[in-house]
């Protein structure tokens, strides 16, 4: 099922939205964007860039979502989105897992 929703945001959007998100996490690790590169071994020049414009490789992407702990939603990303319309139905779903 496509969710309509999901696709009022340009790519650009999404991609501000994301680096919003990750300026987010860092300032409340009271981290500057120097210590982010340091750590992450992306340049500051492309951690400013990200911040700025949402512009970002995905390796460097990965490299910052480790250093912040972010890396479960890039993980999942792309993964099969179950969709469970009734209690028993999840319930039985859990039961074959396991």
């Amino acid at each position: 099922m496509v969710n309509i929703d999901n696709y009022m945001l340009t790519p650009d959007e999404i991609l501000l939205g994301i680096a919003r998100n990750e300026k987010s996490r860092r300032k409340e690790r009271k981290m500057t964007q120097e210590r982010l590169a340091e750590l992450s071994g992306v340049s500051l020049g492309s951690i400013r860039r990200f911040e700025q414009t949402g512009d970002i490789s995905l390796v460097s992407l990965l490299k910052i979502a480790i250093v912040l702990d972010e890396t479960d939603a890039l993980s999942s990303l792309f993964s099969k989105k179950i969709e469970y319309h009734t209690m028993k139905e999840l319930l039985d779903a859990k039961r074959r897992e396991g």
